[in-house]
């Protein structure tokens, strides 16, 4: 190799490790912890009547903890979603943190109270998501099958629905919303992958024929969601968490299967059913997303379909 080469493959190896390290620093901070997506959905699900127009605002996988998820954040992220004027907000599980690479935990008690400003004309509803189950605020903390989840969420003001439905009125128009319980998440004792959900069990409660919207976290059961169901909303994938050109998302197909690895991001139709998948707001398992912003869904429903993504 001559002395030029040898200067030419210097610089183009530093040049490489710098590039290298920043895309690392964007993907290790400044993703996940500085940015902040607005992404918004127009659709016309089935059995949706005219005339009634919702307008909902959708959190989902806050995995609070310091310094990536602080209490300070999740307010922001609270007043975000305020300034949208919702007519109701739905947020999908998994308060708690789920990485180990942390300063701290951030408690139930401190997110509950940030997430308490929200606020919508019709209300504000959450499900449990499996990490809310699985252990307390960080992964290392003890579990308590959800009781300080559930007792951060009732003093924020928040409707936990866990295989529940509500009846709601928006102009004299009716429509339901039904909660799921977790499909991984269970009493401690019972194993992983047992779940709580009761989808039949659920459905069964509503009485009339009016629209439903399911929360869910986990999209695994939008192919047994039948036609009744106007509207599946899911969190739990984190839209892949890390997308790179070419290779896809290499962390979802380890977490979700073969099966499932065509159902982790945005609007999904399949004959005639609909399911938008947030692409959440904290990470799991390392504090990193590339390519695949945190975000606050907005989701108009009864238009003609739209989508559209801005940064906040």
């Amino acid at each position: 190799m001559t002395y030029l080469s040898r200067r030419l493959f210097l610089q183009g190896a530093g040049g490489l490790a710098w590039a290298t390290a920043g895309l690392g620093s964007y993907a290790f901070a400044f993703e996940p912890g500085l940015r902040l997506k607005l992404t918004s959905y127009r659709v016309a699900p089935p059995h949706w009547p005219e005339g009634l127009t919702l307008k909902a605002a959708v959190l989902a996988d806050i995995h609070a903890c310091e310094p990536w998820m602080p209490a300070a954040r999740v307010r922001s992220i609270a007043q975000m979603t305020n300034a949208l004027a919702p007519d109701i907000i739905f947020i999908l599980g998994d308060f708690n943190g789920s990485q180990s690479i942390v300063s701290g935990p951030v408690m139930p008690e401190e997110w509950g109270e940030a997430l308490s400003i929200l606020n919508a004309p019709l209300g504000v509803y959450a499900i449990l998501g499996n990490h809310d189950w699985w252990h307390g605020a960080l992964p290392d903390l003890p579990g308590d099958d959800a009781a300080s989840v559930r007792r951060a969420l009732a003093n924020a003001g928040v409707k936990l629905l866990e295989n529940d439905v509500v009846r709601l009125t928006k102009n004299g128009k009716s429509f339901w919303v039904a909660g799921l319980g977790d499909q991984l998440g269970g009493p401690l004792g019972r194993g992983f992958g047992r779940g709580t959900d009761d989808l039949p069990g659920t459905l069964a409660q509503i009485k009339d024929r009016n629209p439903v919207v399911l929360l869910a976290h986990e999209p695994y059961i939008f192919r047994r969601v039948p036609d009744r169901v106007s509207l599946t909303l899911c969190g739990h994938t984190h839209g892949g968490q890390v997308n790179l050109p070419v290779v896809g998302s290499p962390l979802s197909h380890p977490r979700f299967g073969s099966v499932f690895t065509d159902l982790v991001y945005g609007h999904i139709i399949e004959k005639g059913r609909h399911l938008i998948i947030s692409g959440g707001l904290g990470t799991s398992h390392i504090p990193v997303r590339f390519m695949c912003p945190p975000e606050v869904v907005a989701v108009t429903i009864g238009a003609s379909p739209v989508v559209a993504g801005s940064e906040a």
